[in-house]
């Protein structure tokens, strides 16, 4: 079994200090860690709503997945963390964009917060 560390420039960078990495490759899967809506040039939550921090949750996603030789057409699962519900609608909206075909199998739930304030963190699982 190999295990890769995968680091990326264009997705948010683990917090200092944060035992984690932005994802590991392993046996053919890619295990991406959840991204909030981090502008991975400033660090800085990203202004808007929930639409806009979906976007950037799932463009650091992307630019995860590619660097571990991986796409968001070979996600598997997500899971999707939300601070209110109410925003599902939204939120789906946006995600539909980028899983226009074959969309992987998702969980969505709602938590009491999120880092740096966020609305929306996805995780993902992808094949390599």
């Amino acid at each position: 079994m190999t295990k890769t560390v995968i680091a990326v420039d264009g997705a948010p960078r683990p917090f200092a200090g944060a035992p984690y990495n932005q994802a590991i490759r392993t046996d053919g899967l890619v295990f991406c860690a959840g991204q909030v809506a981090l502008d991975p040039e400033t660090g800085a939550l990203v202004e808007g709503g929930v639409a806009e921090q979906t976007h950037q949750a799932l463009r650091s996603l992307q630019a995860i997945l590619e660097g571990a030789g991986s796409a968001l057409d070979r996600v598997v699962k997500t899971t999707v963390f939300m601070t209110d519900l109410s925003e599902f609608g939204a939120m789906n909206e946006v995600y539909a964009e980028y899983f226009t075909s074959e969309p992987p199998a998702r969980s969505t739930v709602q938590v009491a917060a999120l880092p740096a304030g966020s609305r929306v963190e996805i995780e993902a699982v992808a094949l390599t």
